[in-house]
């Protein structure tokens, strides 16, 4: 097993989460930074990141930190840290392909003593049962004789500047007491919120993908709330606010799950569990509620317009945000496209506005092209679906709208007295 003293750090995927990471290695160590897309890559080693997740004066502070996509570069490392994406296909199913194809990589270049550790979102089991026989598979050497490897999944949010990678506890496991030792050791070196070591790997994994499965459940619970409330004539917010006053409620607030955790990490637990021959029922009917928001604000929307006799056919609809969270570029997994195909349905006209979007992203993504400048006095209902800063700091929102408008507000950017409806 590699010598912590002799170790060669690698870091493969320079995402969201692999790059603060390599960062914060980067600072004290030599850490080699890999990823298969050259274009990130060179942006990076132009000192820029277009995830906005580490400012350009922190990526110059990591003076030990090089940026490779080249594979041979990897050859000269000894313990590997994978954070690629583990999304879901059509089908709701995991799509394991990048770990795969990343496990192939490090298999075609591992050596007898190294170490793999893997940081993305998984079900129980899919480390040593996926990820291990094609690192054996290509590499012809023999699991914990020959190589060993570790789970520490990530805790990475994006967009938020106050829990970083250094402050948020980490949890950590291995294949052997040894390595899980050695793991543990490396990520206390940057990990100032200090280390959970868990007993297995199994065990590491299972806790990443219930703490979004739990999160994903509070909030699908608090969304069948506001259907019900409305229905009542009853204010969500007020009595989110009221119970909240209760030392043990928890605060979450109704709204569209996606992204690349909440909204993904139930269904690979779902999977597994289908597999084993249990049917998860109030995992998936979470889901199910979730997935049916953004049909969910449409209708509302179509009931307000009817109300002040707008026509809803060829209608023009704005959507302010498209990002699947505030004050972040991310695009992965967003629900707001849900409003948006939802909207095609009346045949409506559609336009989406987003300061913090990459235009050739979204038109790559989902074949949407936002708009650049707003319209005044132009549309005639508004969906407020990202609280991002800057649309809070526009005066009047109503402005875009025409003289008879609807004001729809998903994230409680303003008071109930404001908007003609809110979640």
């Amino acid at each position: 097993m590699v010598n912590i003293h002799e170790m060669k750090l690698a870091i493969v995927g320079l995402g969201y989460v692999g790059l603060p990471l390599a960062v914060e290695f980067g600072k004290k160590i030599t850490v080699t930074g890999f990823d298969i897309d050259i274009k990130r890559v060179d942006e990076l080693k132009a000192g820029n990141d277009s995830t906005l997740e580490v400012e350009p004066e922190i990526l110059k502070e990591a003076d030990k930190l090089t940026f490779e996509s080249d594979v041979e570069a990897l050859k000269a490392s000894n313990v590997f840290i994978v954070t690629v994406p583990t999304p879901i296909n059509a089908h709701k199913q995991p799509d394991l392909t990048p770990l795969i194809k990343a496990s192939e990589m490090l298999g075609m270049i591992l050596k007898k003593g190294d170490i793999i550790i893997y940081e993305s979102t998984v079900y129980p089991g899919a480390t040593e049962e996926v990820c291990v026989p094609e690192l054996e598979r290509c590499s012809g050497l023999t699991f914990n004789k020959d190589f060993y490897v570790g789970y520490s999944p990530e805790r990475i949010n994006p967009g938020d500047k106050q829990h970083r990678v250094t402050n948020i506890l980490k949890v950590t496991s291995g294949s052997t007491p040894e390595v899980a030792g050695f793991i543990d050791d490396l990520y206390k070196g940057i990990i100032e919120a200090g280390t959970h070591k868990a007993s297995s790997i199994r065990v590491a994994e299972a806790a990443k993908v219930i703490e979004n499965t739990q999160r994903d459940l509070n909030i699908a619970l608090v969304n069948e709330l506001s259907i019900i409330f409305n229905r009542l004539g009853i204010d969500t917010e007020e009595v989110l606010k009221a119970a909240g006053t209760k030392w043990n409620f928890l605060p979450f607030r109704p709204g569209l799950v996606g992204g690349h955790c909440i909204g993904v990490d139930p269904y690979y637990l779902t999977f597994k569990a289908q597999e084993i021959g249990y049917h998860p029922e109030v995992i998936l009917a979470g889901r199910r509620i979730n997935d049916g928001m953004g049909a969910y604000v449409v209708s509302q929307v179509v009931k307000l317009m009817v109300k002040k006799r707008i026509q809803v056919e060829e209608a023009n609809i704005l959507i302010m945000g498209l990002t699947f969270k505030e004050n972040c570029p991310d695009l992965r997994n967003t629900r707001v496209v849900d409003i948006i195909s939802e909207f095609a349905d009346y045949n409506t006209r559609v336009d989406v506005y987003d300061p913090w979007v990459d235009t050739q992203e979204a038109e790559h993504e989902y074949g949407i092209t936002p708009v650049k400048e707003l319209k005044h006095g132009f549309y005639d209902a508004i969906v407020m679906a990202v609280a991002h800063d800057e649309f809070r700091e526009i005066d009047d929102i109503r402005a875009f709208g025409k003289d008879i408008n609807v004001l729809y507000d998903v994230k409680y950017l303003l008071s109930a007295e404001e908007v003609d409806g809110r979640l």
